[in-house]
């Protein structure tokens, strides 16, 4: 009997993260700090209109692209937050998710054999779905004395005759790092200078901490070479509402939709109701949180301080990527001993990339007391390595 597999798809590995969710789900005892998930619940009055909206019988399809009253409330978000405008009807899609708007964005714009250039640390996601779409990636080492930013030589030198795209990142999953306005203007002028397109993931530009998102699409030249990849998960607390959206122009929307059209038909439609919600009413909600995540952050970092644990200091997202190499061993190996020795899952920085080995992503999206508690078992699991290593 032939395969019935397809060998593309066999041959990417399962998330780094997914397997340590896994095993977390076996030991019940256990804390996670490896999940990115907001611990706040979806505001009251967001699930309340979520709650309206079924008893009220609104359980028909949407318009492929989504409810044009959501796109045009998100095109108002997306030029009051970001300066960036788009036309609601022909330049707007409500994705299930952000994942599902990376996925769409790189199969509607990729041509077999097309490179794209992809800075890591980075996304689970994106490496596989460059190689469904049959692009080529092509990895750029982040730096932590760098502060994890994407520099305009790094880009030069991935860049080739092949190359039509650039993922962008920021703020970072893992690194919690940043790109400023200063930072992305001299990566636009080569995006412009070498006529590459970008794919922005800006699904954290919520939650950045001193400073402002910048969106690369608001730099000149750069809207019409740009698609915006946002959503409700991370900001609004919305992770199983499943909401996002790709902004970007219609030339490449309308190959989105398409697209969205075929494998989706609708994001749905009480979620979309729920999204309404969110961006009329939930701004105070989002400052909250924000605030809370930043007490957090820091709370965490004076932890590490503490532990003599080397941590690059994030301004964006809610994770923090402490460097383990002192301890001589791998990221998985620190991962997994942890784990099975102090019941605490955090995830190898290997998950994000080969040049993540060295690290490990920990979230800061929990309640201060479970942060404590697992804080205080990594102090413990920490003195027990180097005293191993000194009588070794």
């Amino acid at each position: 009997m032939r395969s019935p597999l397809s060998d593309k798809v066999v041959e990417i590995k399962p998330s780094g993260i997914r397997k340590f969710f896994d095993l977390v789900q076996e030991m019940p005892d256990a804390i996670s700090l490896g999940v990115g998930e907001p611990d706040f619940d979806t505001p009251w009055h967001i699930r309340e209109e979520g709650i309206y909206s079924l008893e009220k019988g609104r359980t028909f399809y949407t318009s492929n692209a989504g409810l044009i009253e959501l796109r045009r409330a998100i095109s108002t978000y997306m030029k009051q937050r970001f300066d960036v405008s788009y036309d609601p009807v022909h330049e707007l899609v409500v994705t299930v998710g952000g994942s599902e708007g990376i996925d769409l964005a790189l199969r509607a714009m990729l041509n077999p054999g097309d490179e794209v250039i992809l800075p890591e640390p980075a996304f689970v996601s994106y490496l596989p779905c460059i190689k469904m779409a049959d692009g080529v990636p092509v990895t750029v080492n982040l730096k932590e004395e760098n502060q994890f930013k994407l520099k305009p030589e790094e880009l030069l030198g991935a860049i080739t005759e092949k190359t039509k795209l650039l993922i962008l990142s920021y703020p970072n999953n893992p690194t919690g790092a940043i790109m400023t306005k200063e930072d992305l203007i001299p990566i636009a002028k080569i995006v412009k200078e070498k006529d590459l397109y970008v794919i922005s993931d800006e699904i954290y530009a919520e939650l950045t901490y001193g400073k402002e998102h910048c969106s690369i699409a608001s730099l000149p030249g750069m809207r019409e070479r740009t698609v915006i990849i946002n959503g409700f998960s991370k900001s609004f607390a919305m992770t199983g509402w499943r909401m996002g959206f790709a902004a970007g122009p219609r030339l490449i929307m309308e190959q989105i939709l398409k697209l969205h059209q075929f494998a989706i038909m609708a994001a749905p439609t009480t979620s979309q109701y729920a999204a309404l919600e969110a961006l009329a009413n939930g701004q105070e909600d989002v400052k909250m949180m924000r605030t809370a995540y930043d007490h957090r952050r820091r709370f965490v970092l004076d932890q590490f301080s503490e532990m003599g644990l080397r941590c690059f200091e994030p301004e964006g997202a809610f994770y923090l990527f402490p460097c383990i190499k002192e301890f001589g061993m791998t990221s998985d190996e620190f991962a997994n001993r942890f784990l099975h020795e102090e019941n605490v899952a955090v995830i190898p920085g290997t998950a994000f990339g080969e040049c993540g080995e060295g690290f490990l992503r920990v979230s800061y999206a929990y309640s201060i007391e479970e942060l404590k508690e697992a804080l205080g078992r990594m102090a413990s699991f920490i003195d027990k390595i180097r005293k191993e290593k000194r009588q070794s």
